[in-house]
């Protein structure tokens, strides 16, 4: 993977950016210390980058792999104009491989194989380009539409916590949980956002804390364990988190912690909300049991910052997601709408409405 130094302000709404027909991620792994992006030349190398955190969040991760998808169709093309097709079918399978729970990434390159499958045309490209220029943008609307739909479930002012990152780092711009936060802080309706650290990659500690601050919006950092004692301190009216897929019954896959963060909030009486586009849920997927769980190295429990922490000998357990049942769910928030006590009729409903 190449890094490269880009001439333009480094924002969250940038984590995937189609420049010069090239693509470029930001690599979050080395935020907030450093502003720099990779640069992405074929399948290979986004698959890469997908797989080693440098692109992260469903949403950003779908839209990074339809940009990969016109990569790769240039890469085979250029190389025989008659036949590639075949070759291209291998670089969609390895741009699938590279996380299996983020459902958007499923989703985008299902888009794109869709198109493919009408292009007869001698250069498959530009046809290309447009469908993956089409999902970034509809990522964006869908967010905006999904804060303003979240943030009418807020009364305030009030304090939320939310969990891992789902800002514009997470997705095509402003944000699935983060969008809601956004939306609800201009409105008055929240005044502080703590926000939970999320190890082992400190994603909140990173990028929720680096996006918020950007935003002038008030945000206290907290280590993962903290957040039951936050809750019955009071004050806190809702948890606020994304998702990396749903499934039919309304089960929710997301950033480990997330299951102990709703069984706190329902202990609590706080309420708990997941913001995330229908893209995100799977309706193949008939609950929580048949979703993929990533498991990543023991280092990264391990170590910190590269440094190990435990003790020799010790190993570990790193699944990246948990699933929390749909019954500690208060609100499942899309761009179509808002789904309360989420089940499976619900989300049926939701689903099938044009």
């Amino acid at each position: 993977m190449k890094e490269v130094t880009l001439d333009i302000p480094v924002t969250a709404d940038l984590a995937v950016l189609w420049r010069d027909d090239r693509l470029y991620l930001l690599d979050q792994r080395l935020l907030p210390r450093r502003e720099v992006f990779i640069e992405c030349s074929d399948a290979a190398t986004t698959a890469a980058a997908i797989r080693a955190m440098v692109v992260r969040g469903a949403p950003a991760i779908g839209i990074a792999a339809a940009y990969g998808v016109v990569l790769a169709a240039r890469q085979r093309f250029a190389q025989d104009a008659a036949g590639w097709r075949p070759a291209l079918e291998d670089d969609l399978r390895v741009l699938a491989e590279s996380r299996p729970t983020a459902v958007n990434l499923f989703w985008a390159i299902a888009r794109m194989r869709e198109l493919l499958a009408t292009l007869h045309e001698a250069n498959p490209v530009p046809a290309l380009l447009a469908e993956a220029v089409a999902i970034h943008q509809r990522d964006l609307a869908d967010n905006r539409r999904m804060g303003e739909l979240g943030a009418s479930l807020i009364t305030g002012p009030t304090a939320v916590i939310t969990h891992c990152n789902t800002g514009g780092l997470a997705t095509g711009g402003w944000g699935t949980a983060l969008g809601v936060i956004r939306s609800a802080h201009a409105q008055g309706r929240i005044d502080t956002v703590y926000a939970d650290e999320t190890r082992p990659w400190l994603q909140g500690a990173r990028l929720t804390a680096w996006e918020l601050v950007r935003d002038g919006i008030p945000v206290k950092l907290m280590a993962d364990g903290a957040a039951a004692a936050r809750m019955a301190a009071g004050g806190i009216s809702w948890v606020i988190v994304g998702s990396d897929r749903i499934a039919a019954n309304g089960d929710v896959a997301n950033k480990i912690g997330t299951y102990g963060l709703a069984v706190a909030a329902r202990y609590h009486g706080v309420r708990f909300m997941v913001a995330a586009p229908t893209s995100t849920i799977d309706m193949g997927a008939a609950d929580g049991r048949a979703i993929p769980i990533e498991e990543r190295p023991a280092e990264e429990v391990l170590q910190c910052g590269g440094q190990r922490i435990a003790a020799d000998g010790a190993g570990a357990w790193n699944p990246v997601f948990d699933v929390t049942p749909a019954n500690l769910v208060d609100a499942i928030v899309t761009e179509r709408g808002i789904i309360e006590r989420p089940d499976r009729a619900r989300l049926a409903a939701h689903m099938g409405a044009a």
